[in-house]
């Protein structure tokens, strides 16, 4: 699949201002990409069952932290809580309630990883509890369309001018809430294709599909591996040549070693974040189809159209889904006032076995958009696996940022780069090592994405993200 076919299968093709973007690439070293989540820690009591700590990552995928943070401390890992989900290739940190006596999480060491112990807590926490996101961005190798480098002056004025366009189609401060290439994997898409096999109960064709799938500028070895697997299906082969880094795939493997054709407890080899993340990644298809069909048409993503459904906007940006309503020739006005004062958000679909859907024009767009992502027959139930059943929900359109700043970065240090930056720009690449170096600050509502505010700046192929 060539990138812009992936941008269009993922509906992640429109921009929501006009104007050149300043290109360059994410994450050339992990200390360029920041995340700080924005929250109050939990109540704390000497007496607390549960021990509340902020962690730093550096480079650590969530999940697998959780992991062998769980296992360091002997317990399972549905006693570890979090609130979010970090970017790998990144420095996080966050707060997270381990089910453990504090004297055991105070003797945990785990490579690259600091735990700073707040204290004991009665207070678990769940999925999107913090009140957002504080991030330090930096782009490097900043260029024009054609590939050539551009000064630090002129991408400012770049960012500043995209940002003024923004302003005027969506309002101050805010962008379209797209779902980020990192929700399905920007060069390969694999998480949407294995919930769709999921929520069809075709447990073979998910593992088959999470196995061998091909991406995009792959490693050698990984692109072997998954050769191997599309030719042979041999799972003791596999394991024989699978990089040590897919622990997920090598779980999969393992799992029809021991017992053949067994497709149900294979994938159920995989933590159950992950098997909930395909699901929702094959909603997110959907809605970011929708949010693009809404720009294709000139329909405002924060001014609402008779038909739309419209939820109360919460102080840390998310919606309340349960008071969500329909705008109709009698409520038009109103909702429309509420939503330019950041009351109310015109919301999208995330579809499922029984979503409410727009009616109307924005009805027709999220219709099309079911159509357009394969999903208009979909039944979300999954008896093998109950818990991944989805009932469907609504998430804004347009979301606001907040403490938004630029500034010439330094250039780069001495250090370890991205194997990406060591080999310089290829075809259809839009990035250059002459290029400026931008540092940007912003905060946003949790749920939401940094590299789709980026991307709207960057204007960049999906992989540099």
């Amino acid at each position: 699949m060539s990138a812009s076919s992936v941008e269009e299968h993922l509906g992640l093709a429109a921009w929501s201002a006009d104007g050149d973007g300043i290109g360059g690439l994410l994450k050339v070293r992990i200390e360029d990409f920041r995340v700080e989540e924005v929250a109050s820690a939990p109540a704390l009591d000497p007496k607390g069952r549960f021990t509340a700590i902020r962690v730093t990552l550096n480079n650590w995928e969530t999940n697998r932290y959780l992991s062998r943070l769980a296992k360091a401390c002997g317990i399972s890992r549905k006693r570890v809580f979090s609130s979010g989900m970090k970017d790998k290739r990144a420095v996080t940190t966050q707060t997270l309630v381990v089910d453990a006596p504090q004297s055991k999480v105070e003797r945990v060491e785990i490579p690259d990883t600091s735990i700073e112990v707040l204290g004991r807590t009665h207070q678990k926490i769940g999925m999107s509890d913090h009140d957002g996101n504080r991030f330090t961005i930096t782009v490097r190798g900043c260029c024009d369309s054609d590939g050539s480098p551009i000064d630090g002056k002129e991408a400012m004025r770049r960012v500043r001018e995209l940002l003024s366009g923004m302003s005027e189609r969506l309002g101050a401060d805010a962008f379209p809430n797209w779902i980020g290439p990192q929700r399905f994997g920007a060069t390969r898409p694999v998480t949407p294709e294995v919930g769709r096999a999921v929520i069809e109960g075709d447990f073979e064709r998910a593992c088959d599909l999470y196995l061998g799938m091909p991406g995009a500028n792959s490693a050698d070895d990984v692109a072997a591996f998954r050769e191997m697997w599309r030719e042979t299906q041999d799972p003791k082969r596999c394991l024989e040549v699978i990089p040590r880094h897919l622990g997920y795939e090598r779980g999969i493997l393992e799992g029809l070693t021991k017992r053949p054709d067994d497709w149900l407890a294979a994938y159920k080899s995989l933590p159950p974040s992950l098997q909930l993340l395909t699901i929702h990644s094959l909603q997110s298809l959907t809605f970011n189809h929708a949010l693009s069909g809404r720009l294709a048409r000139g329909l405002s993503l924060v001014e609402p159209a008779l038909g739309d459904l419209v939820a109360p906007m919460q102080s840390n940006g998310r919606i309340d889904v349960s008071k969500m309503a329909e705008v109709s020739e009698s409520n038009l006005q109103r909702c429309r006032r509420n939503c330019r004062l950041g009351r109310l958000a015109v919301t999208g679909p995330l579809p499922g076995s029984s979503s409410a859907m727009a009616q109307g024009e924005p009805g027709e767009i999220e219709r099309q958009a079911l159509e357009d992502t394969d999903l208009e027959d979909a039944d979300w139930h999954v008896p093998r696996i109950p818990r991944l059943t989805s009932s469907g929900t609504r998430r804004p359109l347009a979301v606001p940022f907040r403490s938004f700043s630029v500034e010439e970065a330094p250039e780069l240090p001495e250090g370890s780069v991205s194997e990406r930056w060591d080999a310089g720009p290829s075809e259809g690449g839009l990035w250059h090592p002459d290029g400026a170096s931008l540092r940007m600050r912003f905060e946003l509502p949790p749920g939401t994405y940094a590299t789709v505010l980026m991307r709207e700046l960057m204007k960049s192929p999906l992989d540099h993200y």
